[in-house]
Formats: C-alpha cells, structure tokens, sequence
C-alpha cells in the first residue's frame, strides 16, 4: 500500500436510514468474515471471509454524506475488528465529518484492549461500542439495539480513560428519559 493510500473493506451489504442499528437515521455498514459464528447470528451470510465486494473508506464516507438526515454509522457485520485497519481508516473518516460512530462486535471491550495495534486504533475512534457475541439463551427482542442480554452498550472515550467497560448513560442509546 502506497502512502497515504485507504485500505479496502469487504462488505456485504449497506443499510441506509437504519433506524435499528442505532438512534436516528443511520448508515450501516455490514463487514465481510466474522470468527465468532454465534448460533442464531441474524447475519450468517457475512460469516465467510471471501468477499467479491470491496469498498475504499472514502466510497463509504461518501455514501454517508449523500443523506443529510444521516447523523451516525453504524459498523456491523460479520466482525468490524476483523477488518480493523480498514475499519480504523473509514472512522477517521467519519469522525472528521462529525458523525457519530457505533460499532458492533463479538468480541469484550476486555478483549479488544488486550488485542492487536489495529483494533486499538479502531476502538480509539469509536463513541458506542455494543460487545459480546449473540448468545441464542440471552436473546431478547425487548432489549434496545443489542440482541442478547449478556452484550454491553459502552461509552468507548469513559471505557478508554477508566481502563474499564462504562456503560454508556446516553438516553438515545439506553431509552431512558
């Protein structure tokens, strides 16, 4: 990769004015290959890491900015971190124009602490993190923009400065008040 120059992201699909993958309208971007293979994933069809669909961080930055009533992205998958240099790229992107950013995982906030440079970078760009696999027996259609009970709704910039998982107190995320 020559400097300066995107990485690519394999995705499977785009969800534009999503109004469940977050508060408000949103841009959603379902990332290609996942590890996790949770039972009863609503998105199986993104678990294989072949793709023949790759999208540079500027066309989906782009894509974002078509819709002014658009105010945040939702990253979604498959699994955002296993693409997370890509990923990281495309949130520098969005945080630079004001979106807010919410990003969908498998994996803990513990263990994403714990994971690669890549991942760190990812996760320093994020506002909304919703951790945990989908655990089938956790499931919930009452819960709001998480599937499973066990999955957490953290304040990524409070998580980053305690060290620590900080669920997030923001009413459009948690539905209260």
């Amino acid at each position: 990769m020559a400097p300066g120059e995107q990485p690519a992201l394999w995705v499977a699909g785009f969800a534009q004015d999503s109004i469940v993958d977050g508060p408000g309208l949103r841009l959603t971007v379902f990332c290609q290959g996942c590890p996790h293979h949770c039972p009863g994933c609503q998105n199986p069809e993104t678990w294989p890491f072949e793709g023949d669909r790759a999208v540079l961080p500027q066309e989906i930055a782009a894509l974002a900015g078509q819709d002014p009533l658009v105010r945040g992205v939702t990253l979604s998958g498959g699994e955002p971190f296993a693409q997370a240099e890509g990923c990281a790229a495309l949130a520098r992107l969005l945080k630079a124009r004001g979106y807010e950013l919410a990003t969908y995982t498998g994996y803990t906030f513990e263990e994403l602490l714990a994971g690669t440079p890549a991942q760190k970078r990812l996760l320093e760009q994020i506002d909304i993190l919703v951790d945990g696999r989908f655990v089938q027996a956790e499931r919930s259609l009452e819960l709001r923009f998480r599937g499973s009970r066990n999955q957490r709704i953290l304040d990524v910039p409070k998580s980053l400065a305690a060290g620590a998982a900080v669920w997030t107190a923001d009413p459009r995320w948690v539905g209260e008040g």
